[in-house]
């Protein structure tokens, strides 16, 4: 996900995004009345990629009319017109990998993390869209599988790997993901038997302001999120409700529309098992955190805030799309169609990616 952009809130964008959650919530309404006036909702449009065998799980909107996407088989795609077209901006040589996250800052820099054992993590960036890569990182600590990156402005990031020697590492850059250098586990709390991120959409790890991130954990006997506030150098770990006590069950992604208030989905990502309590949200910095009282009815693998709303979130998987207005607390199915990963951005853009391609906008 892009985590690089932050807007201040506005009255009108606040309004734009009350209007935008109703006209959602309406998508499963009982069909108006001839005497009454129509009601058009939002939903997603798909937009023609042309990659039909790609899995997108990566995803950086930058605005309405651009947006990245990173998947299987080395590809990036990148659109600067809504998703009318699509340039595919794969890095040279790298077919064999799988992108599995991509941080944009506008339409021509923009960073991607592939995944994998040893040298299969690999970080590109490029600054002028897409015509050229620099690799600017790979692994090659056999134990180390990168899952997800973020940023915290165009310079300072972090990328994060399963557990090494008993604890997650951190990767970091001052440049924009120019350098990378590891950073000491001092401060790294010890990780639980089995425990591991998901690198399912981009969001295991995700920050808000200048110094916080949180990373989200899954297959052991507790799912859990870790938070530093001094860009990775020290954690703390909170248990969430969420299912655990297996490899497929978790906390799979992340959003926080400041430092305080966050929500977490997930459950188990095995389509013949149930996925009770798939959602939870906090109000104190991932301190604590309180089921929702309706969760999504199945596992949830991305999610995130609408623009410029305290209340209203989407969230999506494999089974559908998933709406709450009211902070974390009830979720309803507006949607039915499979994507892993989303992403919205200030101008109201939310754009969503997932299996055999497919890559929407949400539009009236």
């Amino acid at each position: 996900m892009g985590s690089t952009r932050r807007t201040g809130r506005t009255r009108r964008g606040t309004i734009a995004a009350t209007a935008c959650a109703a006209a959602l919530a309406a998508t499963t309404a009982v069909p108006a009345q001839a005497h009454e006036p129509e009601r058009v909702p939002l939903h997603w449009q798909l937009k023609d990629t042309g990659t039909p065998d790609v899995r997108f799980r990566g995803l950086a909107a930058v605005s309405r009319d651009t947006a990245w996407a990173a998947g299987t088989g080395g590809t990036v795609l990148r659109t600067t017109d809504g998703g009318a077209t699509w340039r595919n901006v794969s890095p040279p040589g790298a077919g064999d990998v799988q992108f599995r996250d991509v941080e944009a800052f506008d339409a021509r820099r923009a960073v991607v993390l592939a995944i994998g054992e040893g040298e299969a993590s690999r970080v590109y960036r490029t600054d002028d869209g897409g015509t050229t890569w620099t690799e600017t990182f790979r692994n090659t600590h056999p134990k180390a599988f990168y899952d997800c990156m973020a940023f915290f402005d165009h310079r300072h990031g972090l990328a994060m790997s399963d557990p090494v020697d008993g604890r997650f590492r951190i990767l970091s850059t001052g440049d924009g993901g120019r350098t990378w250098r590891v950073l000491p586990t001092a401060g790294m709390p010890a990780a639980q038997e089995g425990e591991a991120g998901f690198a399912a959409s981009g969001q295991c790890l995700v920050t808000s302001g200048p110094k916080d991130v949180w990373l989200a954990t899954g297959g052991a006997a507790r799912a859990r999120v870790l938070h530093s506030a001094d860009r990775g150098r020290t954690w703390t770990a909170t248990d969430t409700p969420l299912p655990a006590g297996d490899p497929a069950r978790g906390v799979f992604a992340l959003a926080f529309r400041d430092r305080a208030h966050g929500l977490a989905v997930g459950g188990d990502f095995r389509p013949d098992q149930p996925a009770p309590r798939a959602a939870a949200r906090t109000a104190d910095g991932g301190r604590t955190w309180r089921p929702a009282a309706t969760p999504p009815t199945a596992y949830r693998s991305g999610v995130a805030w609408l623009p410029h709303s305290r209340t209203a979130a989407l969230a999506v998987g494999p089974t559908g799309t998933d709406l709450t207005t009211d902070g974390g607390r009830t979720w309803r199915t507006v949607d039915t169609g499979s994507y892993d990963t989303v992403d919205c951005t200030p101008d109201q853009g939310c754009w969503a990616a997932g299996e055999k391609g497919r890559v929407a906008r949400l539009e009236h």
